[in-house]
């Protein structure tokens, strides 16, 4: 069935374009929803009588797309994602993560118009992603994916507990001696002994 468009609808096509769809497509969702309109005399006129103003739309959109073109190619964008000391990512940078990044500079762009080599990227280096603009025209970016340093404390012994734990076996330790070395006996050991003998 033929239909004309009446908005942009991605991957369909774009307003003004005359498309051939099924019939069930078009009368249960392009129709009610008003994306498109049936290809009859009547919509033809209507949309030739438009021809001029969806060109003029269709114009100011490529050129919007080359001007976000050089900003994106422009750019090196940084992300920095926690990695093992061997440069393996703990997570992965996918194409959510992208448009995540380029929507905290300004850049609004749509997930699926983000294009990775491959599902994600698993490891620090240097990428080449590919963003989809008007049309045929894309960009290249360069992604940049980088370590986070995380930063550990040297782990301290308390020298309380250690007294604690000394305390519980009864043994006596001096500094910088093992543990029972030129310590003196309690008076718990020394009653210990005679009794021990008898």
């Amino acid at each position: 069935m033929k239909v004309i468009l009446n908005k942009d609808l991605s991957p369909l096509g774009e307003e003004g374009d005359v498309k051939d769809v099924a019939k069930g497509y078009a009368r249960n969702f392009l129709f009610p929803r008003g994306i498109a309109l049936p290809y009859t005399d009547h919509t033809i006129k209507v949309f030739e009588a438009r021809r001029d103003e969806i060109e003029a739309r269709k114009t100011a959109k490529r050129q919007d797309a080359a001007g976000i073109k050089e900003k994106l190619e422009a750019l090196d964008l940084v992300i920095t994602m926690p990695a093992g000391a061997n440069g393996k990512l703990y997570g992965a940078v996918t194409a959510q993560t992208v448009v995540d990044e380029l929507g905290k500079l300004g850049f609004s762009v749509e997930r699926k118009r983000i294009e990775l080599a491959g599902t994600s990227f698993k490891s620090v280096g240097k990428y080449k992603v590919m963003v989809k603009l008007y049309e045929s025209s894309a960009a290249e970016l360069t992604v940049t994916v980088q370590a986070q340093v995380i930063k550990t404390e040297p782990r301290v012994t308390s020298t309380k507990s250690r007294r604690r734990r000394d305390a519980e076996t009864g043994e006596v330790v001096r500094p910088g001696g093992a543990p029972g070395e030129g310590a003196e006996e309690s008076p718990a050991n020394k009653e210990a002994i005679p009794a021990a003998q008898e």
